[in-house]
């Protein structure tokens, strides 16, 4: 059985919305925690005060409780937080938003409609990427409990979708006759407080950062400083490495319908990553 976590970034104003996720065997469960929290300790002693959640947002551009730690040492950090999740060899999710396209095509595509927010196609497009790589496993091995940030309020809407999804997304995973759908899934999502979510403030800062390089990228946000558009789209690289392969969330070709809408809605940097 596996873990999903998931955090998102572009809720407010910003152009693009991204949705990531952090996938975690049950069997090392206990361990990840523990190093986490031990992590969660060594930033509170970086920060100079108690640390209890990690928030990418105020920790990335050196406000909050990050406020006088410098450019370079947060930078370390962000270096440090990848390889803790590069060597425990967790999976990683996710699925982005082009809001300003998403609008365009709200207006006459019953599909999105369905979705009900942004938020709630982003964090569909994840459980089917998640249904179709660990449909693959033995046995109960892919069976996935999935848990998001209890702030974002959709839960009914998501639960209603993963619950009962509309048939036209069962291509994305190949459902078969005799399959249930999305049974890879356990029971409805479940919604929680990030701050007693210790992995999903991972997928808060993965989230941060995919959204952040795609923004530049496209032109859309400037630089804070030289060469963050290169650091960035370092990071980026990395956690496109440790994401589900390519194919099972953008897939090159062979698009079916399902797969074809997460792409067009998809900002171009996101799709080319992986």
């Amino acid at each position: 059985m596996k873990f999903c976590y998931f955090d998102e970034s572009g809720m407010g104003e910003e152009p693009y919305l991204v949705v990531a996720g952090i996938i975690v065997d049950a069997t090392r469960m206990h361990v990840t925690k523990d190093a986490w929290a031990e992590f969660l300790a060594y930033l509170s002693k970086s920060a100079g005060r108690q640390v209890d959640e990690f928030h990418s947002r105020e920790f990335y551009r050196g406000n909050g409780a990050w406020r006088g730690t410098d450019g370079a040492k947060r930078a370390r950090i962000v270096e440090a937080i990848l390889v803790w999740v590069e060597n425990r060899k967790h999976k990683c999710v996710f699925s982005g938003i082009d809001k300003g396209e998403y609008k365009k095509k709200l207006k006459d595509d019953e599909r999105l409609m369905q979705f009900k927010s942004m938020w709630c196609a982003a964090a569909m497009h994840c459980t089917l990427q998640v249904q179709k790589q660990h449909q693959r496993e033995e046995k109960t091995k892919g069976h996935s409990v999935l848990i998001f940030d209890r702030e974002v309020s959709k839960e009914t809407n998501l639960n209603l979708l993963i619950h009962k999804s509309p048939e036209w997304i069962d291509s994305f995973y190949g459902r078969g006759k005799k399959q249930t759908a999305l049974d890879q899934v356990v029971d409805v999502p479940f919604f929680a407080d990030s701050k007693h979510i210790l992995l999903a403030q991972v997928a808060d800062l993965f989230a941060y950062i995919l959204r952040t390089s795609a923004e530049i990228e496209d032109g859309i946000l400037k630089e804070k400083y030289k060469d963050e558009a290169e650091k960035m789209r370092d990071w980026s690289g990395r956690i496109a490495k440790i994401a589900l392969p390519r194919s099972s969330r953008y897939p090159a070709k062979g698009r079916c319908q399902a797969a074809q809408l997460f792409w067009d809605l998809a900002p171009l940097p996101l799709r080319e990553l992986g």
